[in-house]
């Protein structure tokens, strides 16, 4: 049983220990001077291959397979273990310093949240979000809830169970039910369904598949077995399913610098850096 008694008021340990805990702090804004870069594109990325960033990797790609040719985009790395989130150029782009976030040279418009992104990118070239009422709603609930759902997986479950200092039974528990009961919830709605929203492919998918899909494809916090991922075989059959798409396998790598030499591209500037 723990002995631990919060304080009456709160004050930052640094040295607090996790795998995070050089960057993790409990004020905002930029720590260094560093212009962000930019290339010969309108959209320009900031991210790393985090599920988070592959959301949006991935739908950039998408638009560049149906031949959207302005949908060409320039990726830069932002190495978040290295702080470089909190450079003032990445600031300035995103006053929360958290990948990934993007800049559309051509309207000026600066965007943060991967699925403000996906959204945005969606609007601008009509694509992957039906202009029907009813679809495009079911499409906005299941992308909604992935924004929200999600930091109970990766912020909780994955934090506690992958990266803590310390194992404590209580919040992995706490989690894993949790995100177990989450699994639960798309396998019974892909029972039904081909893809997230229904039988369309879409930002929901994007958006849902770099956790959901990775975690029972066991590719996240090497926890397949912990949490019995086979007991899910629609989930399983969905994630397969996205997991052939040519374009998500190129989206994948970008912005990615761990892993096989194969496995990375971090930095894209063009087709010819999947070569």
């Amino acid at each position: 049983m723990s002995s631990y008694q919060p304080p009456k008021v709160w004050h930052w340990d640094q040295a607090n220990g996790g795998a995070f805990a050089a960057i993790n702090r409990p004020v905002s804004g930029a720590t260094h001077q560093k212009d962000r870069p930019k290339g010969k594109h309108a959209l320009q990325l900031y991210s790393l291959a985090t599920p988070n960033g592959v959301k949006v990797t991935v739908m950039l790609e998408e638009l560049l397979e149906l031949g959207i040719s302005a949908a060409e985009y320039d990726a830069w790395l932002v190495n978040i273990r290295e702080g470089d989130q909190f450079s003032s150029g990445f600031v300035e782009v995103n006053p929360n310093s958290k990948i990934p976030a993007l800049v559309d040279e051509d309207t000026g418009i600066r965007l943060f949240e991967s699925g403000s992104i996906l959204l945005y990118l969606a609007q601008k070239f009509n694509a992957f979000l039906p202009a029907e009422l009813a679809e495009r709603t079911e499409v906005m609930n299941w992308l909604f809830w992935q924004m929200g759902s999600a930091p109970f997986v990766g912020g909780g479950f994955g934090h506690f169970y992958a990266y803590a200092p310390e194992k404590y039974e209580y919040p992995i528990n706490r989690y894993a039910m949790e995100t177990k009961r989450q699994l639960d919830v798309l396998d019974k709605l892909l029972a039904q369904r081909t893809y997230i929203a229904g039988e369309h492919y879409s930002i929901a998918d994007m958006a849902i598949w770099p956790w959901y899909g990775a975690l029972v494809l066991g590719r996240l916090y090497n926890a397949a077995e912990f949490l019995d991922v086979q007991g899910y075989p629609n989930l399983q059959r969905w994630a397969r399913l996205i997991d052939e798409r040519p374009a998500v396998k190129r989206g994948v790598k970008v912005n990615r610098n761990w892993g096989e030499p194969h496995e990375q591209v971090p930095e894209r500037h063009s087709a010819a850096d999947f070569t």
